[in-house]
């Protein structure tokens, strides 16, 4: 896996594309996408861990986003064309935050038309290009933390810990709506995703600049993936039946939930899962067990 820090006016695809010529890589494929004019954490995925990239998309996300207000746009960016324009009231501290404390916690939310979103198997923004705007269903999303940065006359920054699924297009223009002035989402940087975070992250045009080797060592290995869930080591046996596609029972396992599965030799075997009978599943297995650098040696 590679933590890139995507740069704007690139699709989360060309970063792909790059990515993928650089390492010579016949998979590579990206965890959650950015919009074009959004920058920051696009984790990218190479050969066997694209098996494990589900586990990314649906982890929490973090964002720092400038929502610009008094203008609502076609695409609740500053990319779109406008819509309406009001103007901006009076803001203070006090205010801001009574509109904000609105947003936090569970919420539902309305996709935008802009998005990739399928609808009678259409993508949304398919539609919106051609004109159409259908009816979209809300959409229920968790915002752990919406924080007030700062703020000016006609602006807010905020940083936001929200779950999948979540559009800070739409909160943008939510919370500028909820001011009385509506409002659009000017810049957006993804600053974490799940425990990985920007200061772990290297540009595309960085990596241009090193030589192989030194690309190389920048791939996280195919367990970090999985570093949040709980560890089980399986015998070499247990790892044999696992391998084939048979659930196994291992002693000391937990009651239930996924697992990242390990041969005592500290070989990474992939995901397994926890029946309802006790046994462990395979649920995403890499096709060669591999021993990561930093686990090599261990007993």
């Amino acid at each position: 896996m590679l933590l890139l820090d995507k740069s704007p006016g690139i699709t989360s695809n060309g970063a792909v594309q790059r990515v993928k010529r650089l390492f010579q890589a016949n998979k590579v494929g990206h965890t959650g996408s950015l919009d074009p004019i959004a920058t920051g954490l696009l984790p990218l995925c190479l050969g066997e861990a694209t098996k494990l990239s589900g586990f990314l998309l649906n982890t929490d996300k973090r964002y720092f986003v400038r929502a610009r207000l008094g203008r609502t746009t076609t695409t609740a960016d500053i990319e779109g064309e406008t819509v309406d324009e009001k103007p901006v009231p009076r803001l203070d501290v006090a205010v801001i935050e009574a509109v904000l404390a609105r947003f936090r916690g569970e919420i539902d939310q309305v996709p935008p038309m802009y998005s990739a979103l399928k609808q009678g198997g259409r993508r949304l923004y398919e539609l919106a290009r051609k004109g159409v705007e259908v009816v979209r269903e809300p959409r229920r999303v968790s915002i752990y933390e919406l924080r007030l940065l700062e703020f000016g006359s006609d602006f807010l920054d905020l940083d936001v810990h929200c779950s999948k699924g979540t559009y800070i297009r739409s909160l943008a223009e939510d919370v500028g709506a909820s001011l009385g002035c509506g409002g659009h989402v000017e810049q957006l940087r993804r600053t974490a995703v799940g425990k990985f975070g920007l200061n772990q992250a290297v540009s595309v045009d960085s990596l241009e600049s090193l030589s192989d080797e030194g690309r190389m060592a920048l791939l996280l290995p195919l367990s970090a993936i999985a570093d949040e869930l709980p560890l089980l080591n399986l015998s070499a046996e247990l790892a044999f039946f696992l391998r084939k596609g048979q659930p196994v029972f291992a002693p000391n396992a937990p009651a239930g939930g996924l697992l990242r599965l390990f041969t005592r030799e500290g070989a990474f075997l992939g995901v397994g899962e926890v029946t309802e009978d006790g046994m462990i599943a395979p649920k995403r297995l890499v096709r060669e067990a591999t021993i990561p650098a930093n686990r090599q040696g261990e007993p």
